[in-house]
């Protein structure tokens, strides 16, 4: 006992940690043992620290809930009289105790329920009763125990009760013995709560407590229908300050469950009682009481949404649902703006999104009836919903914190969403709406001087037109017209027009006539730092979508673009998305146009990367020459001459082929400044982040080039060998893959490549013997650059290169769950490994070389079974692969077969070669 003590006092006042968890460790120890029956009820003792019987009742609680078998069945009615008996004592606190104490009880009575203990709820009232002093065995002391303090004990007791339910580890079938009991249990809770939430010598403390109780008996799904008349009770709580949010926080559960839908009546019931609140409501808002206004928001929320379906078919009640619904759309507009003077409007959002679903799962006739009555509302919706996107005044939202800003442009966001939505319902008739307030007020002087209201209506043309397809649209081309007639002065407004523009890309490029009168304001714009994001990313939209039909303004353009760029208005990020635009406007224009377009662009960014190559080494300068480096590779990543070749349907001329005298112009650009990075890298190379970019310039250029990239192969496989030789990387081994992935089947290349990756791999291979633990970025980049090898070689008809690659991957998947760099590789690559072989097996490759196929394709199913499933069912879904001589249901059986066969090599081997002799027609042909 007095080593047990010990151990408290060092659980709660010892300062040192390690003490503690000692401690802890060996008084939970102390709860399992068989004498902790015994010492819990000495810890209790009226003399010991709070703490002390804190530990005492948390061990009766831990022994009945999990040792309760070690307990004879002769004891039980003891262990049941003494707890009531502590719990009596302990009414009057300590709290922590009591509520510990109340806890184990509950614990018990699951135990027993419902055979050995048939009326658990009746036997804790009785035993709660005032005892009289002459009754048999009453003690005196407890006679003259406070009787409120009693009701508030038993109060808790039933509160936990259901608790102790919810979280106890239970069988399926003993909980639902234990659910049906405890609602059987309901019938006697229920009157007792209803007579002391209406008693008038009842406390507030009492009242809170009724409430809680009601709370955590709902969770237990009571019928609303037996208790429908203590929700309607908890109603007259609300007047009181003191009970408010308790009472809230009751009916919201109370009539949020959806069983509650059983029960039409009593929901019927309720629902004047709710709209009785909306005089509250108001009075709330206008007094700025956001508490009320909050909790009663959420409780015409939790009816309107749990159950809109139900109430909607109550038809003879349509009047009082559809006063429900102004009542939730009043929480919509609540007065103030979110989330500084108000926080109500963001709980009703999602109610708007069910009441629409139910409204259009109707069938049509019915639908009809309802849209008549809902799409007004949905209208003063639109309107609602715009005003409170509307910005505060500068003054105020500069007084903003950071998180409030934050938090106002994720909540701009659902409003934008909820726009989105709304349409399904509203259709064009909302764009035309919105169309119609835009030149009312563009048009009056007084109007379009509140800057916000302009901003709104932009906001919902924009929300809808970023994601729906406005092109048939009537008003867009009138919307166009009056966008340049807004005064963009103000930041906020002239960024939602920025986006507005953009969201209007895809239509200006079926509708280029109209590019002529908006362009002018986008590059207004882009010469504004505050506008950086905005701008930038809506001229890179419209240069992606309106390429082609950009070629009168690219001068233009090209101008304000360069002049931003060298000014350094805008932060890197933008700048490498403003190079992308321009990748994808000199695209579109005349091949010869576009190298003197591209030379008068990169020249002075050239010109000054030439500047910091000749300086020496600082950090600084490393920053520039990285930016540089980074808008080549933007500019690079965009700028492909070959997609207008595609997208010119009936073109008269092909693009000249790579073969021919023009050399693509990245290419002659990149020839140009090839001195000019090596010098850099004399410099720089044993700096990851500079070899990085330089390495990105051309791995940008290579994916979007593809074969034009030819006459750089040379020039550049020589130079990353020697930058790998000198200074190992792995951005250099990802560029040789993409090389590898593109060049390697190229005659007049492959021997360039297999020099620089002969090269690469001995030079990788030193390192590694000298520790690759040091190197993981390298040798996950390494193994990516072989698996890339691997599966190209997989593709050759001789036997032997085929034999080697096979050997290659059945070496390597084995490894793949212990090193994390080997996983990486297969995640990313095996689909390809995957779909390789198959093509192979199904005809690509000779039929004598299936067997090293099926080897690959054994050790892919033993070691990563889940992820060649998934691969499988992927690349064979594709129709006519890996042949058009098998069906969908062969392939699927092939699937199937190949998936069960984890050891058997020889049967796998049989079920590649059934499959590949399928693949080619041959199945049943005497082979």
């Amino acid at each position: 006992m007095f080593v047990i003590r010990e151990a408290l006092y060092q659980l709660y006042f010892d300062p040192e940690m390690e003490r503690k968890n000692v401690a802890q460790k060996w008084l939970t120890q102390a709860q399992t043992s068989a004498q902790a029956w015994q010492f819990c009820w000495a810890l209790l003792g009226p003399d010991k620290l709070p703490e002390v019987q804190f530990f005492g009742a948390s061990t009766l609680h831990t022994k009945i809930s999990r040792h309760w078998s070690d307990l004879p069945t002769d004891q039980h009615e003891s262990l049941r009289m003494q707890l009531l008996s502590h719990i009596l004592h302990f009414s009057s606190g300590p709290r922590m105790v009591l509520t510990r104490l109340c806890v184990a009880l509950a614990a018990m009575a699951l135990n027993l329920i419902p055979q050995a203990w048939s009326q658990p709820v009746a036997d804790m009232v009785r035993a709660f009763q005032p005892q009289k002093p002459d009754s048999e065995g009453g003690s005196g002391a407890e006679a003259t125990q406070d009787p409120h303090a009693h009701c508030l004990a038993l109060l808790e007791l039933l509160t936990v009760l259901p608790e102790e339910f919810q979280s106890s580890r239970l069988a399926q079938a003993r909980r639902a013995q234990l659910r049906e009991a405890l609602a059987g249990e309901w019938a006697a809770v229920c009157p007792m709560l209803r007579q002391l939430l209406q008693s008038q010598d009842s406390s507030n403390q009492v009242k809170e407590k009724v409430l809680r109780c009601l709370s955590s008996w709902v969770g237990l799904d009571v019928p609303l229908g037996e208790s429908h008349e203590l929700v309607q009770d908890c109603f007259t709580a609300l007047s009181n300050p003191e009970l408010f949010d308790a009472a809230v926080e009751t009916i919201v559960n109370a009539i949020s469950q959806p069983d509650c839908q059983r029960y039409i009546d009593a929901l019927v019931n309720l629902m004047p009682l709710v709209l009785g609140l909306h005089d509250q409501l108001k009075k709330a808002a206008q007094d700025g009481d956001m508490e009320t206004s909050h909790g009663i928001c959420r409780i015409a929320v939790a009816m309107g949404e749990t159950h809109s379906r139900v109430l909607l078919e109550q038809v003879e009640h349509w009047q009082e649902y559809l006063a429900l619904v102004n009542m939730i759309l009043f929480c919509t507009g609540i007065p103030g703006h979110y989330p500084v003077s108000e926080t109500t409007s963001s709980l009703t959002l999602t109610f708007w999104y069910t009441l629409q679903d139910d409204i259009l799962s109707f069938e049509e006739q019915k639908q009809a009836v309802y849209l008549q009555v809902y799409r007004p509302v949905y209208f003063q919706l639109v309107d609602v919903l715009l005003h409170k996107s509307h910005y505060p005044s500068q003054e105020d939202y500069a007084s903003w914190s950071s998180d409030d800003k934050e938090q106002f442009r994720i909540y701009r966001v659902d409003i934008s969403d909820t726009l989105m939505y709304v349409y399904e319902m509203l259709g064009a008739e909302l764009l035309s709406n919105l169309y119609d307030r835009l030149g009312r007020q563009l048009m009056d002087p007084q109007q379009s001087a509140v800057w916000q209201d302009t901003e709104a209506l932009l906001f919902g043309f924009q929300s809808i037109a970023e994601t729906i397809d406005v092109n048939y649209s009537d008003v867009i081309p009138g919307l166009i017209g009056l966008i340049p007639r807004i005064n963009i002065s103000n930041v906020m407004l002239a960024d939602t027009v920025m986006y507005t523009i953009g969201s209007l890309a895809e239509w200006l490029a079926d509708h280029p006539v109209m590019l002529g009168g908006i362009l002018p304001m986008v590059l207004q714009g882009l010469v504004k730092a505050e506008l950086s994001v905005s701008s930038v990313s809506t001229l890179k939209r419209i240069c992606r979508e309106c390429r082609h039909d950009l070629g009168p303004y690219a001068q233009d353009i090209l101008t304000v673009s360069q002049d931003v760029l060298l000014k350094e208005v805008h932060k890197s990020s933008q700048c490498m998305w403003l190079m992308q635009a321009l990748g994808f406007l000199l695209s579109a224009l005349p091949v010869e146009e576009i190298l003197v377009r591209l030379h008068t662009l990169v020249t002075p960014h050239v010109q000054q990367l030439d500047t910091l190559a000749q300086q020496e080494p600082n950090p600084s300068n490393k920053q520039s020459i990285i930016h540089i480096l980074g808008m080549m590779s933007s500019l690079f990543t965009t700028l492909d001459i070959n997609r207008q070749a595609d997208n010119l349907e009936g073109a008269s001329s092909p693009r000249l082929a790579p073969s021919q005298s023009t050399q693509n112009p990245v290419v002659v650009v990149l020839q140009q400044v090839f001195t000019l990075i090596r010098t850099i890298l004399s410099k720089w190379l044993d700096d990851s982040e500079v070899v990085e970019a330089v390495c990105g310039v051309f791995d940008k250029s290579v994916r979007t080039l593809l074969h034009d990239f030819g006459p750089m192969v040379a020039q550049l496989s020589g130079m990353l060998g020697q930058i790998y030789s000198a200074f190992p990387q792995a951005s250099a081994l990802d560029l040789a893959r993409q090389m590898v992935h593109i060049f390697a089947g190229e005659e007049h290349h492959i021997s360039n490549i297999r020099s620089l990756i002969e090269l690469l791999t001995s030079t990788t291979l030193t390192i590694f013997q000298q520790g690759p633990r040091d190197h993981p970025d390298i040798a996950e980049s390494f193994m990516h650059l072989h698996a890339q090898v691997g599966i190209l070689s997989l593709k050759f008809p001789e036997t032997p290169t085929v034999k080697a690659a096979g050997l290659f991957f059945t070496e390597l998947l084995p490894r793949c769950k212990d090193v994390p760099s080997l996983g990486d590789v297969l995640q990313r690559d095996g689909k390809l490994l995957t779909e390789t072989i198959l093509q192979a097996v199904g005809g690509g490759s000779p039929r004598s070389l299936t067997e090293h196929f099926s080897e690959v394709l054994l050790s892919l199913n033993r070691h990563c079974p889940a992820l060649l499933s998934q691969w499988l069912k992927e690349t064979l879904q594709t129709p006519g692969f890996p042949s058009a001589h098998v069906s969908t249901e062969q392939k699927h059986t092939f699937s199937q077969q190949l998936l069960r066969e984890q050891t058997n090599k020889r049967r796998v081997k049989e079920i590649v070669k059934e499959f590949s002799l399928l693949c080619r027609g041959l199945q049943g042909s005497g082979y």
